[in-house]
């Protein structure tokens, strides 16, 4: 992996860009280099695997990559251009015009960008592997126009080291184009990977191809030297030590956790393993106190206080500080197995398995890579991943169900083709361990979190990383599921920027709660966020125009990087969403997605959530219901209900809606004054609320 940083329309461009190099200079230390004009620049640092060639490369325009291409010998035989290496070939590619078909053919992991008669184009893997930042805001710029300007670095602290604001990721399912004299970005779709039509094979043809296409995923992402392998003595990682074995390949496992009086199940599970297949391995174990010396280092890092994130970071982090003392420049890992086959609890929740599998993938770039991305090059190391090769994603995803899940056994096809290969049963079944938990480490960050005083884990990493996460907006509809994601969220250091309401004429909207939505802006007020609201007529489809018309102001007047959902089973729902999210170039996120929802409702109450019911629509339920704070005792009856009659215990399939009247998100709370009840029948009613006031806390 390379850096890459491009700076232009500002006055003092070189120098910016060369700064940002200097903060990313661990991505790349064999060569820098940097092509500017009076007011624009790109620059370079070389991370060297096997040549070293400097770039920025200049022809009729200039390019700068961080790309690792596997075809890129096929792809210049095929199109005559006599490429000397990958970053050559993509160079050619555009020096040639070959956009956007032939980005669509390349194979590999890759972050480029071209400039050339006033316009600079960027893309990315559809992935996301490697990362790519930008921006067209620069604070320092003072009684200017910001627009003039523009800004794009492989790591997000490199562009604020520049003075850049409202930095966002770019999706990696698009490549935009800036003109610099026009002052403007314009956005090319990007095609991804598709889940129809499922493979008809049989299951031992469907295993034999995974083996192979996962073996030939592995050859081609090692160089000529020794490798490391983030090892925790999982199905993923063994799987990957086996095929390096297969291919006569040296390299050292890599497994990291906390040194405790009960050995981490990751060291227990890695020594195994690296027993019984003869496997070189480094276990490294860190004392409880020199942790937080490791979350110092790693919050910032990452730029994220996030606890899961953080938790898979530092075994990460501590592996790669000892594969660089032993040389190591490529280190390989099992990530993206869980996605492509099935690997996480909520795909067994899921009905549509692939469909969940795809929807994960889409999530990765955010969720995973960058943090992965960082953590390695931190220490001068290249992370590749095999499971998210190009080949094996696209097969996989199209997978029959029964070959992924059955009962409680997950990523059968994998777990099956590691059995054919020889491996013991105890090590291909082993159930998955989540890093943070095999090593321990999230043990540790609890630990430290009480030590010091702190409420929640969550608080106590925010000391490290005071800025907060990525901003957010909030499809917020004044019921406890958007109103709840929205605490889950802000309790993970994300940044609430605003609320999004949309207001349905229909009140049989397939998309929108209608009940009681008008006291959003009762809610908002009591939460002290910013409220965008969009009214829509409801007709089914046509509806989604105004939810991304909405989401659009969001962006544009609070700069937001991604969208909180309150889903919880509605694939319905969340499908659409992530549509909009994928075209405008947001995150997604649905901390609710697939919770057990009588825990779930006990969880809000346990909480300091109070809400009440504004509609009933299902048999068991009438309109006794409405009106009254709901209560652990209700929360039972309605169990009790579930188990008569079948409904959804939190009203996801719209047996009941809700408002929520206190959260600790509230400064004051809602107080109803006066409503009134209209039946339809015995088990159909609404609350009409005539009257309520925000009242201060006791």
């Amino acid at each position: 992996m390379c850096a890459i940083i491009g700076i232009f329309g500002l006055e003092n461009a070189r120098n910016l860009a060369a700064k940002g190099l200097e903060v990313m200079k661990a991505r790349g230390m064999d060569n820098t280099g940097i092509e500017a004009d009076e007011n624009n620049a790109l620059g370079h640092n070389l991370h060297a695997i096997v040549g070293n060639v400097k770039q920025p490369l200049k022809g009729k325009g200039i390019l700068v990559s961080n790309c690792e291409i596997y075809n890129w010998k096929e792809l210049s035989r095929k199109h005559g251009l006599n490429a000397e290496n990958d970053s050559d070939l993509v160079f050619k590619m555009f020096e040639n015009d070959m956009l956007p078909e032939m980005i669509e053919e390349l194979d590999g992991d890759y972050a480029v960008a071209y400039w050339r008669e006033g316009k600079v184009i960027i893309a990315r893997d559809n992935i996301g592997v490697k990362p790519v930042w930008f921006s067209t805001k620069n604070g320092d710029v003072k009684g200017k126009d910001n627009k003039a300007c523009f800004g794009f670095a492989s790591e997000k602290k490199a562009l604020e080291s520049a003075g850049f604001e409202g930095i966002e990721e770019l999706n990696p399912r698009k490549m935009i184009v800036y003109d610099i004299k026009k002052r403007n970005i314009t956005e090319r779709k990007r095609k991804f990977f598709s889940i129809k039509p499922e493979h008809k094979q049989t299951k031992e043809e469907i295993r034999i191809r995974v083996t192979e296409l996962l073996q030939e995923a592995v050859r081609k992402r090692v160089p000529q030297k020794s490798v490391g392998l983030l090892f925790s003595g999982g199905i993923d990682s063994t799987m990957i030590a086996v095929m390096l074995k297969r291919l006569g390949v040296d390299f050292t496992c890599y497994t990291a956790a906390l040194d405790s009086e009960t050995e981490a199940e990751d060291v227990v599970y890695a020594r195994k393993v690296a027993e019984a297949l003869g496997l070189k391995l480094k276990i490294i174990k860190i004392k409880l106190e020199e942790v937080e010396g490791y979350l110092r280092k790693i919050v910032p890092l990452i730029e994220d206080s996030n606890v899961v994130k953080v938790g898979v970071a530092l075994p990460f982090y501590v592996c790669c500080e000892t594969a660089k003392r032993d040389g190591i420049k490529v280190i390989l890992s099992g990530l993206g197995s869980e996605e492509i086959f099935a690997g996480y609890e909520r795909h067994k929740r899921s009905i549509n398995i692939n469909r969940e599998c795809y929807s994960g993938l889409l999530k990765m770039y955010e969720r995973d890579l960058y943090r992965d991305d960082v953590v390695t090059m931190s220490n001068s190391i290249e992370l590749r991943v095999p499971f998210l090769d190009k080949e094996l994603v696209s097969y996989a995803l199209k997978i029959p169900s029964v070959y992924k899940l059955s009962g409680e056994r997950n990523k059968i096809a994998l777990r099956d083709a590691a059995a054919k290969l020889g491996l013991d049963n105890e090590f291909a079944e082993r159930k998955k361990r989540a890093a943070q938990y095999g090593s321990r480490f999230d043990k540790a960050i609890e630990k430290l979190a009480k030590k010091s005083g702190s409420r929640t884990k969550s608080e106590y990493l925010k000391g490290f990383y005071i800025q907060g996460n990525i901003r957010l907006g909030v499809l917020f509809s004044s019921g406890k599921d958007s109103a709840y994601a929205a605490y889950v969220m802000k309790r993970q250091n994300y940044d609430i920027a605003c609320l999004i309401t949309i207001k349905s004429r229909n009140t049989s909207s397939y998309m929108f709660h209608t009940p009681a939505v008008d006291l959003s802006s009762m809610q908002a007020e009591a939460m002290g966020i910013p409220l965008v609201v969009q009214v829509t007529e409801g007709v089914k489809e046509k509806e989604l125009k105004d939810l991304e018309k909405a989401i659009k102001q969001a962006k544009k007047e609070y700069h937001i990087e991604g969208i909180v959902t309150g889903a919880l089973f509605s694939d319905y729902q969340r499908k659409r969403i992530e549509k909009i999210c994928e075209k405008l170039g947001l995150k997604v996120f649905s901390p609710l997605w697939h919770k057990n929802q009588e825990e779930y409702m006990r969880e809000l109450l346990d909480n300091g959530f109070r809400f009440i019911m504004t509609a009933v629509a299902a048999e068991g339920l009438d309109k006794s219901w409405l009106g009254r704070e709901i209560t652990q005792e209700d929360i039972k009856k309605l169990s009790e209900i579930h188990k008569r009659l079948g409904i959804n215990v939190a009203g996801e399939g719209g047996e009941f809606e809700s408002l929520v009247i206190d959260s600790p998100m509230f400064r004051k709370r809602i107080e109803i004054k006066e409503f009134e009840i209209k039946e339809e029948s015995e088990n159909t009613a609404v609350l009409d609320i005539k009257k309520a006031v925000l009242e201060e806390k006791n």
